[in-house]
């Protein structure tokens, strides 16, 4: 793979360029640059089937390049320092990320799950979603990838959340399920815990689609959609104190 790397911090642009060599078979390092303008330019002119992108710079920012890119887009790992936002807008996508000071062994993984991955960004909408949840104070949407690509949820309209073993179904409103190879746990952790609550250990419900709480030992929630869910003996005190 043709390699490409925005990093405008000299340390660090280095340590990548030395872990790559190092660490990494089968790649070229093709350029790299510091600016959003100049990126632009020579990723447009390159064409590097990967680039590795800093979020911050100097100019701009990292979705600013993809914005001003060609489609259709190279793969990317977006390499960041620690922002809890920003890590759980890579975490829901296709889209892989390394945290700062950057990991060899993380480094040699996601350049294989790179490779190994037909998945990219799909297109400039994709790409506004992902900004919009890496900066603000809360994911908007799910990036979940498919067979075809990746499908995004609004988070607003996930009714609940059921495992199935290590995987999760989501339940979306006026839409088919749809399968995700992640634990409930996971999901749960991208979730804003203000809306959602696991009220079993195999469910996780949108409190805004709660229609009616039935009593009993923990007691049953029916949804908006008509579904009935048991809440759990332990969880039942917590879940009522949501409401007041």
């Amino acid at each position: 793979m043709k390699v490409f790397i925005v990093e405008d911090e000299d340390h660090s642009r280095k340590t990548l360029i030395n872990f790559l060599t190092k660490y990494v078979d089968n790649i070229e390092i093709i350029g790299s640059s510091a600016l959003v303008t100049e990126s632009v330019n020579l990723i447009s002119r390159l064409k590097p089937d990967l680039i590795f992108l800093d979020i911050d710079l100097p100019d701009g920012n990292g979705f600013e390049v993809l914005e001003g890119i060609d489609e259709p887009l190279p793969k990317v790992i977006f390499v960041t320092a620690y922002n809890q936002y920003a890590v759980k807008a890579f975490q829901v996508s296709a889209i892989d990320y390394l945290l700062k000071p950057i990991d060899p062994l993380l480094l040699k993984s996601a350049v294989q799950k790179a490779a190994d991955n037909p998945v990219s960004i799909d297109n400039k909408k994709d790409i506004e979603t992902l900004s919009l949840n890496s900066t603000s104070a809360g994911i908007k949407k799910l990036a979940i990838p498919t067979q075809n690509g990746v499908q995004f949820i609004k988070v607003s309209e996930i009714i609940r959340i059921e495992a199935d073993g290590n995987y999760s179904m989501i339940f979306i409103k006026k839409q088919k399920p749809i399968m995700v190879s992640k634990s409930l746990k996971i999901v749960g952790d991208w979730l804003d815990s203000l809306r959602f609550y696991r009220i079993h250990h195999s469910h996780i419900v949108n409190l805004d689609y709660i229609q009616q709480y039935i009593k009993g030992e923990g007691g049953i929630v029916v949804l908006e959609d008509g579904t009935e869910l048991e809440v759990s003996r332990r969880k039942k005190d917590n879940f009522l104190k949501l409401f007041g």
